[in-house]
């Protein structure tokens, strides 16, 4: 085996060692329903009676629908100002604001 391809080899391990790593971190991370956060159609469960599940959100930041985000970060989440002006935040329980009409 040359230099090279014993560096090579090394270098291939190394990385490979390195993703293997990083695929864990990321599969440790914990999750937690936040809603109102989500954009119409991207929640992924609860989004009010008359819906389903997944996707199902009728409008931006609707209150009741949620979405997983990784653990500690729901409520630090600053949505766009409401129409009336008023701040927007992720929560931890579904919320009464920025329902569907109708």
């Amino acid at each position: 085996m040359t230099i090279t391809t014993r560096t090579f080899a090394i270098a291939g391990a190394l990385a490979s060692a390195l993703a293997a790593q990083a695929t864990a971190a990321l599969a440790e991370t914990k999750m937690e329903k936040c809603f109102g956060v989500a954009l119409a159609g991207k929640n992924d469960c609860a989004a009010g009676a008359g819906t389903t599940c997944a996707g199902t959100s009728k409008v931006d930041y609707q209150g009741n629908a949620w979405t997983l985000v990784p653990e500690g970060t729901c409520v630090t989440m600053e949505l766009p100002p409401a129409m009336d002006g008023t701040t927007r935040m992720g929560a931890l329980e579904a919320q009464d604001r920025d329902l569907p009409q109708g």
